[in-house]
């Protein structure tokens, strides 16, 4: 395994974000798919409605192609604290995604602006 490979998994550096309140603005216009890739306990205790959970333990081709997801349209990775989310960005850019980014500052981020969730499945 080189380092290259290695260092794309790491949650440190900087990936494209978005803000929560521009996030909100996508989503109103359906213009943007979410992947919430926190585990799946903490993703049925509060999520954005309409994300899909895929925890990064469990980011692989496969599983992300099982997603259906659509390259073209931007994708947003969540996580707590926009730090699993950075190689989630990665990978999905690796995999031919167009437009990838993370939440700047994570669920917490969210929360805190007192934008909508869920705990439906």
């Amino acid at each position: 395994m080189s380092i290259n490979h290695i260092t794309r998994w790491l949650p440190f550096g900087k990936v494209a974000e978005l803000s929560p309140e521009e996030l909100q603005q996508k989503m109103e216009q359906g213009q943007v798919q979410i992947i919430d890739v926190r585990t799946r306990q903490e993703w049925l205790g509060s999520h954005i409605p309409g994300a899909i959970n895929l925890a990064i333990t469990h980011f692989s081709k496969s599983n992300i192609e099982s997603l259906n997801l659509d390259k073209n349209i931007p994708t947003v990775a969540i996580c707590l604290s926009a730090h699993r989310s950075i190689p989630a960005v990665r990978q999905l850019h690796l995999l031919g995604f167009k437009n990838c980014q993370q939440l700047k500052g994570g669920m917490r981020s969210w929360w805190k602006n007192n934008l909508p969730t869920t705990t439906e499945q």
